[in-house]
């Protein structure tokens, strides 16, 4: 099948007054017509800027480096005229945020918010995009959703916030959604009604997903493949079930071993030690090597590549070179 979004080489930087700092660093990543496909590890290790980066939403003091590659089906985002990837945007790839109140106007009415979003792409009237507005509202299950329209963001609870925000992503029909931890703010029972809503939506409008989480639990119920990011890099590839059953990566092993569940209840399970490494002082070799387990000699000489293993798997890891 081929890929409706595929990243190769993906190098965003950052220039701050201390040094310019690789947030992401040499990403590569794809994505397939109405798959699910989960980005997942600690916080600052580069996800969301990985995600701004795909929908080119980076703040001013970040760019992309031009070799870098961004295909969604035919199209290179990475150099494309600003007007013409406002065209892609929410059309054709959508974005869904972590907090709802930094992301909807506070003075505009909900269903103005969605309206404009419509009407960004098209010429379409008021009157034309409001159907579609109220529809997108109704297709996240929001109750009474005639009244709601006309509801402010302050009037509404953090999950209804989060399916207004869903509601704009999916308005105009997009082939990719990109949720960047949008369970983040919410308890738990909500997060599941939100992931179980995204799921469905998934389906229905035959979209693909690319998740954007540090909840394991998420990517076990919710992906079908999944990347491991530290330090900016990705560390590890694979099908969930394959990832869980059998991880190849330090990383992800001491990621596993620090979830809650049924084995690793909270006065059992495991943290990381140490803290993930400041990307303006990057230690030599592995950038996860201070804070492995399992770390060898070669682990602080040499960089690891990107290794392929059988079938859809690969990893970053010296310790697969040097075991059979």
């Amino acid at each position: 099948m081929s890929h409706l979004l595929k990243v190769r080489n993906l190098v965003t930087r950052l220039r701050t007054e201390a040094a310019d700092v690789t947030a992401v660093d040499n990403v590569g990543l794809s994505v397939k017509p109405g798959e699910s496909v989960a980005l997942v590890g600690e916080s600052g290790c580069g996800k969301s800027m990985t995600a701004l980066s795909l929908m080119r939403l980076l703040p001013p003091i970040a760019e992309i480096d031009p070799k870098s590659s961004i295909r969604l089906n035919d199209t290179e985002l990475v150099d494309l005229a600003p007007d013409r990837m406002k065209s892609v945007r929410g059309s054709r790839m959508a974005m869904i945020f972590q907090d709802p109140m930094t992301f909807l106007n506070p003075v505009m009415r909900i269903g103005d918010q969605i309206v404009e979003a419509i009407a960004v792409h098209g010429k379409n009237s008021y009157a034309d995009c409001a159907p579609q507005a109220l529809e997108a509202l109704k297709r996240v299950k929001i109750p009474a959703p005639e009244v709601v329209f006309s509801y402010y963001p302050h009037q509404l609870s953090g999950g209804m916030r989060q399916r207004v925000l869903i509601a704009i992503a999916i308005s105009c029909n997009p082939a990719l959604l990109i949720a960047d931890e949008p369970t983040t703010a919410l308890d738990v029972t909500i997060q599941a009604q939100v992931m179980d809503l995204l799921s469905e939506l998934r389906h229905e409008l035959n979209s693909a997903l690319l998740l954007i989480t540090h909840d394991l639990g998420l990517v076990a119920e919710y992906a079908e493949r999944v990347y491991v990011m530290y330090a900016g890099q990705i560390v590890e590839e694979a099908p969930v079930d394959e990832l869980f059953q059998d991880p190849k990566h330090p990383y992800t092993r001491a990621l596993l071993r620090s979830s809650l569940s049924v084995e690793h209840r909270v006065e059992a399970f495991e943290t990381i030690e140490g803290n993930p490494p400041n990307l303006s002082a990057l230690p030599g070799g592995c950038r996860f090597r201070p804070r492995c387990r399992e770390a060898v000699e070669s682990c602080g000489h040499r960089f690891p590549d990107l290794l392929e293993l059988s079938g859809q798997r690969k990893a970053r890891c010296f310790l697969l070179e040097e075991r059979p």
